[in-house]
């Protein structure tokens, strides 16, 4: 008899001597990070599964999908409804999926998962997740390769809720240098978009976490030069940065006051990075097409800077924008 395994299926635990990362088979899920001791991620027990999505990958598409409807090739393509609060298809296919190992070492893991036709979806695709320590956080590398006769659609996102240390949430301060926003409906799903620069959604300067109020994808982002797209800083001048190459183009700012915890709920900060907006499949916004055969990669990350070296230069990040800068290509047919 198979010994049983926990909600977050097979478990691996990455570390070197300043970072550790816990990484769980469902969903390819980072369950933990976490450098010089210090949290940059909300931590996943191993035993519960993800609340609010927290730390799991969002593919072949992130987001939701206007009422789990879209066409394809001039069908109407009905996925299965997700989100039901919304009557939406929500965060892809493969939330409540085990992916398989591929590889690992003490310092990187690679998890792959097919994900076949079915209701809505009429794509066969492979994709792979590659979580590998830095010497400050962590690279995230998703790969996809294109399994079905004819041509396919591809979008990617994850669900990271971003700590820095024991910092308190609310007196974070969260810069996303982001020039638009999508407005919303009444579902959650974008039916205009906004200029942002000097209005109360404005980010670009900095805003303290408990002000803030968000489920909204931002866009436009201006990255610095090693591909920031948003960062979190403490009162001692700590700093926890995400990052993506250029192919993530967009992040969601999501702030829950109820989002759970060991110790009871309270107020969590996701900052998603996408490839695409919600509802990209209606829309087509940012949507990677993949001709048969074909193949793309892509990498986002997190880091952190401890101390006042994370107020100043570069925000603590070791890279230059030649180490990544060709991670978001596509094989075949550009997006």
């Amino acid at each position: 008899m198979a010994d049983p395994l926990p909600p977050t299926g097979a478990q691996y635990v990455l570390a070197n001597e300043r970072v550790r990362a816990e990484i769980g088979s469902v969903a390819a899920v980072l369950r933990a990070l976490s450098v010089d001791g210090a949290e940059v991620t909300e931590r996943t027990p191993e035993h519960r599964m993800p609340a609010q999505g927290r730390g799991i990958v969002l593919a072949p598409w992130p987001n939701r999908v206007r009422g789990a409807r879209w066409t394809w090739n001039e069908q109407e393509q009905l996925l299965d409804v997700t989100d039901p609060s919304y009557g939406a298809a929500s965060h892809g296919l493969l939330r409540n999926t085990a992916y398989r190992l591929l590889d690992r070492d003490d310092t990187s893991v690679t998890l792959g998962a097919f994900i076949p036709p079915q209701h809505g979806w009429p794509f066969s695709l492979h994709t792979r997740v590659r979580y590998a320590l830095d010497d400050d956080g962590i690279t995230v590398t998703h790969a996809v390769e294109n399994l079905t006769v004819g041509p396919a659609v591809w979008a990617v996102g994850a669900h990271p809720y971003l700590r820095v240390g024991s910092s308190p949430i609310e007196r974070l301060r969260l810069t996303v240098p982001a020039a638009v926003r999508l407005t919303l409906d009444d579902t959650l799903t974008p039916v205009g978009t906004e200029e942002i620069q000097d209005t109360d959604a404005d980010l670009s300067d900095g805003r303290t976490v408990e002000t803030l109020d968000l489920n909204h994808p931002y866009g436009g982002i201006d990255r610095g030069p090693s591909g920031e797209l948003a960062w979190l800083d403490s009162d001692d001048g700590s700093r926890t940065t995400l990052w993506g190459d250029e192919d993530f183009r967009w992040v969601q700012v999501y702030t829950p006051r109820d989002h759970p915890r060991e110790d009871g709920t309270g107020l969590a900060v996701a900052v998603e990075p996408m490839t695409a907006p919600p509802d990209a499949l209606h829309s087509g916004v940012d949507l990677i097409h993949l001709p048969e055969g074909g193949s793309w990669q892509g990498s986002w990350g997190i880091r952190y800077a401890p101390g006042d070296s994370g107020r100043h230069g570069d925000s603590g990040q070791h890279r230059d924008s030649g180490q990544h800068g060709d991670s978001g290509r596509q094989e075949g047919e550009s997006a």
